[in-house]
């Protein structure tokens, strides 16, 4: 089964949680945990790879080459945030190309203007235009089972764009569907906005955050991981330059071995060894490396 048909078979069944992740080792520890699907947002991986803000600088090329690395790692489906695709339909296409060579199972599209989330309160994509670009990414995708997500930013009235107006956030939903969107996400619905919107909108509705809401078929739980990452990253740094020492625990993390698949490479150099005749090492404790 490819990721592509995993993650349709996952939309078919009860609803689920898609779990951060910016890395090749942080999608290896959701996957190892037990979550079915991994989601890379621009937002984390923009600031944990660049340090810049999620206005949209960080480019399509550069969430592409970092979305292969992480499912080169992991088997489950990763869901990568793909902001606009690019600057045209041209774009679009070619993007949606890339990230399926990448072995992405889904990406979703935005109706955001860049720089959004920034001190610039632009108008959201007219709805024709966003519609465009979906019918650009249906048409360019070369698997069927891969997934388009159609996002708005309605609801998101401050920094992204949006008025509020959930009869909007319906009109953009039902646009978004009948241009060939898999699955609409309407940034920051309620549990309220949600009922109204999977009774209005023909296609499943996904919601950000941890909470799945009756009508919602997934979330993305997104921002904990490298919001985690950065403050344990800070407060280490800070310690050591202030007392000028760490805690034993500072260099090693659970499942480490487990996370890095230390054994299969082990395995790998100890057979590359006994057969050419060169000499093993005695096994120490995992601790000691």
């Amino acid at each position: 089964m490819t990721v592509t048909s995993r993650l349709r078979s996952l939309l078919a069944g009860p609803p689920f949680i898609v779990a951060d992740c910016y890395s090749a080792l942080t999608a290896r520890i959701v996957e190892d945990v037990g979550f079915r699907a991994a989601y890379m947002g621009g937002h984390a991986t923009g600031m944990m790879h660049h340090a810049i803000p999620d206005h949209g600088v960080f480019t399509s090329t550069e969430m592409i080459d970092q979305a292969a690395r992480v499912t080169e790692a992991v088997g489950i489906p990763v869901i990568v945030d793909a902001d606009q695709a690019g600057e045209s339909v041209a774009d679009v296409r070619r993007s949606i190309r890339l990230y399926e060579r990448a072995g992405v199972a889904g990406v979703h599209i935005e109706d955001e203007i860049p720089p959004k989330h920034s001190s610039w309160d632009g108008p959201l994509l007219a709805v024709e235009d966003m519609s465009a670009r979906i019918r650009t990414a249906v048409d360019a995708r070369t698997d069927a089972d891969f997934v388009i997500i159609a996002r708005t930013d309605e609801l998101y009235s401050v920094g992204g764009g949006g008025t509020g107006s959930l009869d909007e956030t319906v009109r953009r939903g039902v646009a978004y569907a009948a241009a060939g969107a898999d699955v609409f996400l309407p940034t920051f619905a309620t549990a309220e906005q949600v009922a109204v919107l999977a009774h209005e909108v023909p296609i499943p509705i996904a919601g950000y955050g941890t909470e799945l809401f009756p009508g919602l078929r997934f979330c993305l739980a997104t921002g904990w991981g490298v919001a985690s990452a950065a403050r344990l990253h800070r407060q280490l740094a800070t310690m050591l330059i202030e007392e000028g020492n760490l805690p034993p625990d500072a260099y090693e993390f659970p499942a480490k071995e487990t996370a890095i698949r230390q054994s299969e490479f082990d395995d790998v150099v100890e057979k590359w060894a006994v057969s050419t005749g060169r000499p093993l090492r005695p096994p120490t404790d995992p601790a000691d490396r």
